[in-house]
């Protein structure tokens, strides 16, 4: 930041710089994340449907989607939430130091947020969550008194209330009520969406609005909550301050890594045996990923901010990208739907896992780079220079009035 030049060099300003950065860093790898994730899921309509795609059969296209539900599927957009959680506890302290009033800000940024995200899941990618993220920035509105402990409680709550939902579902299904949703019906659904995405402008955004009104309620009822589980951690996280010194956690970060390294990846296999092989109910599945799938993303974070110092170029190469992490989050869809719609090259579904991955990699190699030189001549990214503008209601850098 260039009013940082003339600040005189401190222990605590160098310790501020750090944390920013470790943070900016994590939010860069949760980025990279969501893309490998996501890019398989703008690539096909099948896996849009919750079917492998067919056209892919190889041992090594099995071996990369088990690897990637395995690993990354619902993990990386927790972090992410974690991280938007956080991030709204240093909003309201930077509003106190500056004595601004916090809550018409923090609408005006969540209705540009809801905005931004709508756009973005009618023109590019339905399973957008900037959405989920402007609806849940209301509930964290509300409860922003609520102490760490209360909120970590209530985080636990929503996601024990969440898997006994779908531990009921389970129970019902097994009991004979029909689910629908079966592999005939996936494989017409897939079908009929491929040809929509590989069409022109209007049968695009219309196959998008149409699998919006699909998804919606999963959307309201499990994805959201789960979203707002998360960021009540980062919240507890951010006024516990727990993030400014890292090396007075150690034995917490410690002891995330043996939970989540152990029970984590054992629910995570569970539920990558439930997506793919079907030898456990999907909805049993799902009951256990949404208990130790977080657990998992807490071992990750503990991980990644343990070896951090170790690794700085790597720190300052994620740093970037995190930075400007909404930007590059839209940017992602847009080139992935350039090369698998009708916008651009047309390849929904022609496209294998392991190159998936491979684009996915490119994609975020070529951000980083771009992260870097833009940041070099300006102070935000270009779309969250337009969400601080919404926020603040003038032109960021401009002295207020």
């Amino acid at each position: 930041m260039r009013t940082q030049e003339t600040l005189p060099v401190t222990p605590s300003t160098r310790l501020a710089a750090a944390r920013i950065a470790s943070v900016d860093a994590l939010r860069g790898f949760s980025l990279l994340g969501i893309l490998v994730v996501n890019i398989a899921f703008l690539a096909s309509g099948y896996r849009m449907a919750g079917l492998a795609e067919p056209a892919f059969d190889s041992s090594l296209d099995w071996v990369v989607r088990w690897l990637v539900t395995l690993f990354m599927e619902n993990k990386f957009y927790l972090l992410f939430s974690f991280l938007f959680g956080y991030s709204f506890t240093l909003q309201v302290d930077s509003a106190k130091r500056q004595g601004r009033p916090f809550v018409p800000m923090f609408l005006r940024r969540l209705a540009g947020l809801f905005l931004l995200g709508l756009a973005h899941a009618v023109l590019l990618f339905p399973g957008d969550i900037l959405t989920t993220y402007a609806a849940v920035g209301l509930a964290l509105l509300i409860l922003r008194r609520i102490g760490p402990r209360t909120a970590v409680v209530l985080a636990v709550l929503l996601t024990l209330l969440l898997a006994l939902g779908f531990v009921l579902l389970a129970l019902l299904a097994m009991a004979g009520l029909d689910t629908t949703g079966t592999v005939t019906d996936g494989a017409a659904e897939a079908a009929r969406s491929d040809t929509a995405l590989g069409g022109v402008f209007w049968q695009i955004v219309g196959e998008h609005v149409r699998k919006l009104s699909l998804i919606i309620v999963t959307r309201v009822f499990f994805q959201g909550p789960a979203v707002l589980a998360a960021c009540l951690i980062g919240m507890a996280v951010g006024k516990l301050g727990a993030l400014r010194d890292l090396s007075a956690h150690t034995g917490t970060l410690r002891r995330l890594q043996w939970t989540g390294f152990t029970v984590g990846l054992a629910g995570a296999f569970f539920y990558t045996l439930s997506a793919w092989h079907g030898t456990v109910h999907k909805f049993w599945g799902e009951a256990v990923d949404l208990v130790t799938a977080p657990l998992l993303a807490a071992a990750y974070a503990a991980t990644f901010l343990r070896v951090l110092p170790y690794m700085p170029r790597i720190a300052r190469a994620l740093a970037a990208p995190g930075r400007m992490a909404l930007s590059n989050y839209l940017a992602q869809s847009l080139i992935c739907s350039l090369i698998f719609t009708g916008y651009g090259m047309a390849l929904i579904d022609r496209v294998s896992p392991p190159l998936e991955v491979a684009i996915g990699a490119g994609i975020f190699v070529a951000q980083v780079l771009y992260s870097h030189r833009w940041l070099k001549r300006h102070r935000y990214g270009p779309v969250e220079w337009l969400l601080r503008f919404l926020t603040y209601w003038r032109r960021p850098g401009q002295p207020s009035r």
